[in-house]
């Protein structure tokens, strides 16, 4: 992933902005990163899938492609600050469907009682990024279906580590960034779009340069201004190395891991564990409590030890509320396929020797 980020720099230049060498090569790139992501996600059309700097920029154009002032929205209740704050911006009504943490058939019904109180729209996180609690979204996507309601995912934690089939999930958008799961550079994202989106910005696009309005087609209606090759290589590079190896294998280690953080955690005095006892209701996130330490306090001194783990509300406040932990927020670590139980080790011994 670097070593193709380093080379766009010295490489390539902007697709579609020239009839040289170094330009045909951005696009040839732009369209392979496509490609490799309509094969992850299982979408029929690369050009459906669109660039953006992150999972943030993907949620902002699909919400507000979708929702208007007024409007009823269902939205979990587990939700980023990334769908949260612009449905407020926009003055829509959002009615969140609140179930307990890690149950699953309660978060279904939830759904399914909200969606009756004239929803306009529907988004839901896929996997909170506060608790790895895995949302029934298939389900969710069924009950939007039924009632025609409209559909946005947020797959920021779930891209890459779990199955995400886009033509069977029939959501408006998919948003997701490229950093997390996916390994690419930060500064990317991407939106799978099966609706017609509004433009967020506006630019040059490299076609259709005579028409003072944006194209009508889609990537380009979306991608105004020089794009960020250095990125789009580098999450191409993410994406191989993801349909190589398999959704079913990452999620398997990272269960893997977490079973064994959650054994070896919960034996140490004082440590409070947000863990399911449902495999499927969780990945490879888990949110922890210390007694007599505040979240960011020992997350200092677990960085002195050379850990790094977030702490405090993780950008989810709503999240915090649901499960209870708003006031002090928890700390949370997140595994990827490239941790081991080597390292989790470590951890727990970290966490038994604090103040040492």
């Amino acid at each position: 992933v670097a070593q193709a980020a380093y080379r766009a720099v010295s490489t390539l230049s902007s697709p579609g902005r020239g009839s040289h060498k170094f330009a045909f090569r951005a696009a040839e790139t732009a369209y392979n990163c496509r490609e490799a992501a309509a094969k992850l996600f299982h979408s029929d059309n690369p050009e459906n899938i669109v660039f953006c700097q992150n999972a943030t920029h993907a949620l902002n154009i699909a919400i507000k492609s979708m929702a208007r002032a007024g409007d009823t929205v269902v939205t979990s209740g587990y939700e980023h600050n990334a769908v949260t704050r612009p449905l407020h911006a926009l003055g829509a009504r959002v009615v969140p469907a609140e179930a307990p943490l890690f149950d699953r058939a309660a978060c279904l019904s939830a759904f399914d009682e909200a969606l009756k109180k004239g929803a306009r729209l529907c988004v839901v996180n896929h996997v909170s990024n506060v608790f790895g609690f895995i949302q029934p979204v298939y389900e969710i996507a069924e009950l939007c279906r039924k009632r025609s309601i409209p559909l946005i995912i947020d797959a920021s934690q779930s891209a890459g580590i779990l199955d995400i089939n886009a033509e069977a999930l029939g959501a408006a958008f998919i948003a997701m960034p490229g950093h997390k799961g996916l390994y690419g550079p930060q500064g990317t994202g991407l939106l799978i779009c099966s609706s017609r989106p509004k433009t967020l910005i506006e630019g040059g696009t490299g076609s259709n340069s005579r028409q003072p309005e944006m194209p009508d087609f889609l990537p380009d209606r979306l991608e105004a201004g020089t794009h960020n090759m250095p990125g789009i290589a580098g999450l191409k590079e993410g994406l191989d190395f993801i349909n190589r190896l398999g959704t079913d294998r990452i999620l398997e280690h990272e269960k893997k891991l977490l079973r064994h953080a959650t054994n070896r955690l919960r034996n140490i005095r004082g440590i409070k564990l947000y863990a399911s006892e449902d495999e499927a209701a969780q990945c490879g996130v888990l949110s922890i409590e210390i007694e007599g330490y505040a979240p960011e306090e020992a997350a200092m001194k677990l960085s002195e030890k050379g850990f790094a783990l977030r702490a405090g509300l993780h950008c989810a406040p709503q999240a915090h509320k649901t499960a209870g932990t708003y006031q002090k927020g928890t700390l949370r670590m997140s595994f990827s396929v490239f941790n081991t139980s080597k390292e989790i080790n470590k951890l727990s011994h970290a966490l038994e020797n604090l103040d040492s």
